[in-house]
């Protein structure tokens, strides 16, 4: 899971002021039931000394509905200085989220990235296509200056697209037009290979005319040909039924984000058992955490509350961190503060560009309910046997 977008709370000035709330909206009643709930988090916050003109702030951004239908949550964090991250989320919570203090808290903006997809969708015809660019659940985001979906779009240089059966040159006009399909339809996968290559989407999604459809998927490169699906439904132009189209492109959006789980479970489970790769227990990630290691960090979802519990001592910059003082001075920290663990997981996390990936219930072993996906290892990266071959029974009781 990319984390990209939480990269500008890194230095940022506290105090910080988190918000995570359930902003759907009946048609009848929703409007007052969002405003009900912002106004009780407001009054949570304002007695735990959020500035009002900060509280001002969000409250026009909560007040101001994206255009979402549907269930879904809003994500909003800011610093001293006011709104740094703004982010509309597919799942709403059970229970609103006000939190204000020296440390943002980062798990709600961080369960809302586990949702986002970076998604292509590619409209096309015999005559070129157009190429809808965004977050997939995500509908803004301040901290890249407004995630809005960017368009594009690419059109063939052969005109000659309509067959015809009348008049003794039929043949010729029928060849005519499908040699300018094939040219029009590689004029689009030249172009989808560059921008892809450029912007590394996730998915691509590609739909619109059968026979164009067919064409541009066979004429891609393989780099590109990994990352599409095709869906019907779509279409250049007006007459597309919208909403069933949609409905098809979450499914495969969900579809890719559970493949894209299992595919990260995958591999950190076969790394740990053998014990080469991937490492468990808060001690462990603590340690390959600050020394810049992790590719992805692995939080089990029945252990994050025990997280958040649990304290971890951090100096000035994201890979100070240590389980106790004594650690933290031996890297030569300046400044020491204490910050719940999973803060802390997550902020060294977002200082190596490292992602992160909640494990369900029963998909891996994890002790201390955390463990770590690595980039390298050598002689003194801690080496994690099998747990079924751990003598260390007080780290197997804590398998969450």
């Amino acid at each position: 899971m990319d984390l990209h977008w939480l990269t500008p709370l890194l230095g940022r000035p506290a105090p910080f002021t988190t918000v995570f709330l359930d902003a759907t909206r009946a048609e009848v009643a929703g409007e007052s039931e969002a405003s009900d709930r912002w106004r009780a988090a407001r009054r949570d916050l304002e007695r735990a000394g959020a500035a009002s003109g900060v509280l001002d702030e969000i409250e026009e951004l909560v007040a101001r509905p994206p255009s979402v239908r549907g269930p879904h949550g809003r994500v909003v964090v800011a610093d001293a200085d006011g709104v740094v991250i703004d982010r509309v989320v597919s799942e709403a919570p059970a229970q609103t989220v006000a939190t204000h203090g020296p440390v943002p808290d980062l798990l709600p903006a961080v369960r809302s990235a586990d949702e986002s997809v970076s998604l292509l969708v590619v409209e096309v015809d015999r005559t070129g296509a157009d190429l809808t660019w965004k977050d997939a659940d995500v509908a803004r985001s301040t901290a890249e200056g407004g995630d809005q979906p960017g368009r594009e779009t690419v059109e063939g240089d052969h005109d000659d697209i309509h067959k015809t059966r009348e008049g003794g040159l039929s043949r010729r006009s029928q060849t005519r037009a499908e040699d300018s399909w094939h040219r029009n339809a590689e004029a689009v996968a030249a172009f989808l290979d560059r921008r892809v290559t450029e912007r590394s989407p996730e998915l691509v999604v590609v739909t619109g005319d059968v026979r164009a459809v067919a064409l541009v998927c066979e004429a891609v490169g393989q780099h590109v040909r990994e990352l599409v699906v095709e869906v019907p439904g779509g279409a250049r132009g007006e007459g597309v039924k919208a909403g069933a189209f949609a409905t098809k492109v979450r499914e495969e959006v969900d579809a890719f984000r559970m493949r894209r789980r299992g595919a990260t479970l995958d591999r950190f489970a076969q790394a740990l058992g053998r014990g080469d790769g991937a490492v468990t227990s808060l001690a462990d990630v603590v340690e390959v955490l600050r020394r810049g290691q992790v590719a992805e960090l692995v939080l089990a979802d029945a252990g994050l509350a025990g997280l958040q519990d649990r304290e971890l001592v951090v100096g000035g910059q994201p890979l100070e961190l240590a389980t106790n003082q004594a650690d933290l001075d031996a890297l030569g920290a300046t400044e020491s503060r204490g910050y719940p663990a999973i803060v802390a997981l997550v902020r060294a996390a977002l200082g190596q560009d490292a992602g992160v990936t909640f494990a369900p219930d029963g998909t891996v072993e994890l002790v201390d309910g955390v463990g770590a996906l690595l980039r390298w290892t050598d002689e003194s990266t801690p080496s994690e046997q099998l747990l079924t071959q751990s003598a260390d029974a007080g780290r197997v009781r804590s398998i969450v």
